[in-house]
């Protein structure tokens, strides 16, 4: 297959070196949203079967290059994973021309915003002097159903984090935090949505051996966890108060909940929580 690559002299509203899982994800909540047109946006990504489906189903433009979206984007978005920010990144100073090396501009005086979880403002600002932040996202991006964390560096400006914040609140709800707390986002926000497949899974396997037919068991849990989410969001009440008011003393659910306590259900879900935000803070001290 002919490799897709698109090249323009305008200068794009938005950029993303790096287009996979979780910057694709973005990508297509912006669609979704309608927040900007296609041609607003350009991405780059090395695997070619992820550039031809951005192009075939979004029409956004594409290229091999990262120093194309650099030298053209506004706004850039940094989607590859962690172990390659600070290269990518260092990559984007140079180009190799005619066996010279010659300063590749772009990223100075732009706000730059990384995907990437573990890999701290500090050290992406020691690399170029672009305006960094850090946006932990999720892939429910993709539905336009984010939960987004942001945390300014220390050259990003007022205007910067109201244009962040615009951006994120197209595609879910956001929230402002120090960098401190990056790593517990990503654990609940980044990784949240795999444990929560994790109990949809369950909640349909129990259901299957139960009688119930595999589809119409997960249709079931699906739609229930999406329901008990949205009533946790819209009631505003503490999910303490949503058990209650599912709960009669001695039913179906008083004897589910008390099987769950009693296999450590609750318990297990924080350990998860804290295993990856320790993992989180690991990565950190790797990707320096």
């Amino acid at each position: 297959m002919t490799r897709i690559k698109t090249v323009s002299l305008n200068r794009y509203a938005f950029g993303f070196i790096g287009a996979g899982k979780l910057a694709g994800s973005v990508i297509r909540g912006l669609m979704r949203a309608k927040f900007c047109a296609p041609g607003d946006i350009i991405a780059s990504e090395p695997n070619e079967q992820i550039r031809s489906a951005l192009k075939q189903d979004l029409d956004v433009n594409v290229t091999t290059e990262n120093t194309e979206v650099a030298k053209n984007a506004k706004v850039i978005f940094i989607g590859v994973k962690p172990g390659l920010v600070l290269p990518v990144l260092r990559g984007l100073h140079v180009d190799l021309i005619a066996g010279r090396v010659r300063p590749a501009g772009g990223l100075a005086n732009k706000l730059v915003i990384s995907l990437a979880a573990g890999v701290r403002l500090k050290n992406m600002e020691a690399v170029s002097k672009a305006r960094f932040m850090r946006a932990l996202t999720n892939t429910p991006s993709a539905v336009c159903r984010a939960a987004t964390a942001i945390a300014r560096g220390t050259r990003t400006t007022n205007e910067d984090v109201a244009r962040t914040k615009k951006i994120f609140s197209a595609i879910g709800i956001i929230v402002e935090v120090e960098e401190d707390q990056i790593d517990a986002v990503t654990a609940l926000a980044g990784s949240g949505p795999a444990f929560i497949y994790t109990v949809i899974e369950a909640l349909a396997e129990g259901g299957k051996k139960v009688g119930l037919a595999p589809n119409v068991a997960l249709t079931l849990a699906t739609q229930t966890v999406l329901g008990a989410a949205q009533l946790a969001l819209e009631s505003r009440k503490s999910p303490g108060e949503l058990i209650k008011m599912v709960v009669t003393p001695g039913g179906t659910t008083a004897a589910g909940l008390d099987m769950m306590k009693k296999l450590g259900t609750s318990e297990s879900l924080i350990a998860a929580i804290e295993a990856a935000t320790k993992r989180g803070q690991e990565m950190a001290q790797e990707n320096l």
